[in-house]
């Protein structure tokens, strides 16, 4: 049988009550079944802490892993506090990105791309020394663990029947709500403590196709320096026992709110401080 085959079947098999624990296989079946189908996820039974999430969050990207292959690297979500606010967990959460979900700057989605979509303003990164970035211990060191950066537009789903219930164990569970995202021209990183410095300063403007400022972030409002949210994914994955490799592409957080996609908006990211203020845009459908 198929191995996505088998996933499909055992989601249908999902059922009946379960204990407050780490998601069954079934469960997690079930979750990740939803997730590639674009459907609302179901929420295992019983309520869930955080350990149970994340060990059910471990299945499900296994699940995952069946229908979108390669892996490209993760994402740290909740490294912002109005998000952290949003989501009533105030602490990061790791997700896993896979190589179908990224696609190139002024790509054209559907604003329906996924069950509950929404975006944001994001930055992405690539590891050039795992070690050195789990070791680091400031942003310079961080930086200088890293090959590339790009501007990047992460295209989250919030994957439920109603996302003001979503709290960080079923957070966890959902990836992190990991759906897909838009990567601009990367930059060779040159580091220095002006760089390092310059993640932190940055202005990050969210626009639409006309030049109206949708939102606006700066660089501190992801862990003081987004440059730490790589060091912190670098440290929270070598701690699981699956350390980072050279050339995984980081996720680093949210500069903006989580904005709705609508058909016929174009969205154009800046970021402002950093050199050459790079951009990256999308167009919905």
């Amino acid at each position: 049988m198929h191995r996505f085959a088998a996933l499909c079947l055992l989601s249908s098999a999902f059922a009946g009550p379960a204990q407050a624990a780490c998601p069954t296989d079934l469960e997690a079946a079930a979750v990740a079944a939803a997730i590639v189908a674009r459907q609302p996820v179901p929420r295992p039974a019983g309520e869930m802490d955080m350990a149970d999430g994340l060990c059910g969050r471990d299945k499900v990207v296994r699940y995952l892993e069946q229908a979108y292959g390669e892996r490209a690297g993760y994402k740290a979500g909740l490294t912002n506090p109005a998000v952290q606010k949003r989501f009533n967990h105030d602490a990061p959460l790791r997700g896993t990105l896979f190589k179908m979900m990224l696609v190139s700057d002024g790509a054209e989605l559907p604003a329906g791309y996924g069950t509950r979509p929404v975006f944001e303003a994001d930055l992405l990164v690539e590891v050039a020394d795992p070690h050195a970035l789990a070791e680091a211990q400031t942003p310079l060191a961080a930086l200088k663990a890293l090959k590339r950066y790009a501007p990047f537009i992460e295209l989250p789903d919030l994957m439920v029947d109603d996302p003001s219930r979503l709290g960080g164990p079923m957070l966890a569970m959902i990836n992190v709500g990991a759906r897909a995202g838009v990567v601009g021209k990367a930059v060779t990183v040159k580091a220095s403590p002006e760089l390092a410095e310059a993640f932190a300063s940055m202005t990050v403007t969210v626009s639409d196709g006309a030049g109206a400022v949708l939102d606006t972030g700066k660089g501190t409002a992801t862990l003081g320096n987004p440059l730490n949210a790589a060091a912190w994914l670098a440290r929270d994955l070598a701690a699981a026992g699956t350390p980072l490799k050279r050339g995984d592409l980081l996720s680093l957080g949210s500069f903006s709110k989580l904005l709705p996609p609508k058909a016929g908006l174009a969205v154009v990211v800046k970021y402002a401080g950093l050199p050459g203020d790079p951009v990256v845009g999308v167009k919905f459908r």
